[in-house]
């Protein structure tokens, strides 16, 4: 494979389309090679404020223009961004920037106070600040302000701040940094760990270029329109879905993306209609979302070609009600933080049948393990999903134990072990049958139950805490822990065990429920038993619904 970087496609691009619509936001138009010009000023300016090669800068932003220039030009400049999300409360980035080694952050205004919170705990140098409208025009600012629809915190910063705009008054003149795509990372994201702490993926230049240049090269060939094709990217750019689909279909072909900042239906379809999109990419519950707005039926989505989800599973009566209105299918995708992306309907196939996640990439190999024997399972039988690539690292960071757990040894190749559960069709796909119970997916979030049952086990009341997924039609599965206090306790109760986890946790992982029990299922060796709880709670969720039918 071509050693190619992810602003090589970009440039390429920009002088094959200069005068193309990169993105539009909130209304905002920045051609190719406005956009470039960003990416190089910007560039500059990071290298002006001492950052180098393989130093590790945090991108804590919303979907925004901001956020497409600095991945850009770090990515130009050797830096390793760590992509988190902008929900994160002050202790899940405090742990992040200590574990990542990072030495700048680029954060919005709004969630400045959390960065402004931990600032002393780490090594950061510098903190580098933006407002969400930041380059959009100064009259759509002013009729922001004057409609109190442009939020703004409070930054009262020293030395170590910086405003991203005085990043752009350099000139476009980046310094040329020499990149081994193989040895230098590029990115570095967090996933839900085992022991209760996420685990840092990192990501080099090659292996995130591999997955990309699949989809652009061969799943979309003859597909996208290079140069006049319009996505609606709704997915927040942190998560490596989004992530990889906007470079595949957008930056790669010269194509228009429309960047929303928040997944508002109303601003989705707004924008669908208005811009004649042809490619969008959701969860489940986004699709589900888009066809309960009751203003639905108003919106034109006659452009929409080519939609795809992933995230989660997509429910049969989604598909069934999408393909109705929209009068086309939904395709998957499925891949995840440690192998990226891994699978996706080919669309020359036609619609998916149900429960399938699609043919493997062409720089990605899978097996089906059988869990009982250790060995591949046979076509039709269920097993656990492993992936590997040439291109990718087999390892978490600072985490050997986490890393032994999750990657194995297979006829000479180390295979990342997914913990989905699938099974490989006669015709080559790959069908979903269920995921560990140790993963749970809240609006096409990955939650780790373990992540939960940590902060609440740090609650000074609680001796133990087990974390399981109550099925929910709407979001995928809501999160309920079973919490053991101490017998002492007094005056705690599940408004200030969910309070508690609020100070801790970005909001998508906060538990919907909490019960109280005396006590938790234990194996002899005292490992908590998880399952037994999911199983309970799965035949509750049954007796539920057989008593409303």
């Amino acid at each position: 494979m071509e050693q190619e970087f992810t602003f090589t496609r970009f440039e390429m691009a920009q002088a094959k389309y200069p005068n193309n619509i990169a993105l539009i936001f909130l209304g905002e138009k920045f051609t190719y090679i406005k956009l470039k010009d960003m990416v190089d000023r910007f560039a500059l300016g990071l290298h002006r404020l001492g950052l180098k090669k393989g130093d590790r800068l945090v991108l804590y932003m919303a979907n925004c223009v901001q956020y497409v220039v600095a991945f850009l030009a770090a990515q130009k400049l050797g830096l390793v961004v760590v992509l988190v999300s902008p929900i994160y409360t002050s202790s899940e980035i405090e742990y992040m920037i200590n574990d990542s080694k990072a030495r700048a952050v680029i954060c919005h205004d709004t969630n400045y106070g959390y960065v402004k919170e931990i600032l002393e705990a780490t090594i950061l140098e510098k903190v580098i600040v933006t407002n969400l409208l930041d380059l959009v025009s100064r009259p759509k600012r002013l009729v922001a302000a004057l409609f109190d629809k442009a939020p703004r915190g409070k930054v009262k910063g020293g030395d170590e701040t910086i405003w991203f705009n005085s990043l752009l008054n350099n000139p476009p003149e980046p310094p040329k940094v020499e990149l081994d795509p193989v040895e230098d990372l590029s990115y570095i994201l967090y996933t839900g760990g085992t022991t209760g702490f996420p685990k840092g993926v990192p990501g080099n230049h090659w292996g995130h270029t591999s997955y990309v240049n699949d989809i652009t090269d061969d799943v979309f060939k003859d597909y996208a329109l290079p140069g006049k094709d319009v996505y609606v990217a709704v997915n927040p750019l942190f998560h490596i879905m989004a992530l990889g689909f906007f470079l595949a279909l957008g930056l790669n072909q010269g194509n228009t993306t429309v960047l929303m900042p928040i997944p508002q239906v109303d601003s989705i379809l707004k924008a669908i209609e208005r811009y004649k999109v042809r490619w969008m990419l959701g969860v489940p519950t986004l699709y589900r979302m888009i066809l309960e707005n009751d203003r639905l039926k108003h919106y034109d989505l006659g452009s929409l070609r080519y939609c795809y989800c992933g995230g989660d599973v997509l429910p049969r009566e989604v598909q069934a009600r999408w393909k109705r209105h929209v009068g086309e299918p939904i395709y998957q995708v499925y891949g995840s933080t440690e192998a990226g992306h891994v699978t996706y309907s080919r669309l020359d196939q036609g619609e998916p049948p149900i429960m399938c996640i699609g043919t493997p990439l062409k720089s990605r190999q899978v097996k089906v393990l059988d869990p009982e024997t250790e060995e591949i399972a046979k076509i039709g039988e269920s097993g656990e999903l492993l992936v590997t690539s040439q291109y990718s690292i087999k390892e978490y960071l600072n985490k050997p134990a986490e890393t032994s757990a999750s990657f194995i040894q297979l006829n000479g190749q180390v295979y990342y072990r997914t913990g989905d559960f699938v099974k490989m069709g006669e015709d080559g796909q790959i069908y979903y049958v269920e995921r560990s119970a140790d993963i749970l997916k809240h609006k096409g979030y990955r939650v780790s139950a373990s992540e939960v049952e940590a902060v609440l086990q740090d609650h000074h009341v609680v001796v133990g805490a087990c974390v399981v997924g109550v099925p929910d039609p709407k979001v995928g599965e809501r999160i309920k822990a079973i919490v053991v206090l101490k017998e002492d306790a007094k005056g705690v109760g599940a408004t200030e065990l969910i309070r508690f986890c609020r100070e801790c946790l970005a909001p998508y992982k906060v538990p919907s429920y909490i019960e109280f029990r005396d006590m938790l299922p234990k194996s002899k060796v005292g490992k908590l038993l998880r399952r037994e709880i999911r199983d309970e709670e799965k035949r509750k969720s049954e007796k539920d619904k057989k008593a409303g039918a």
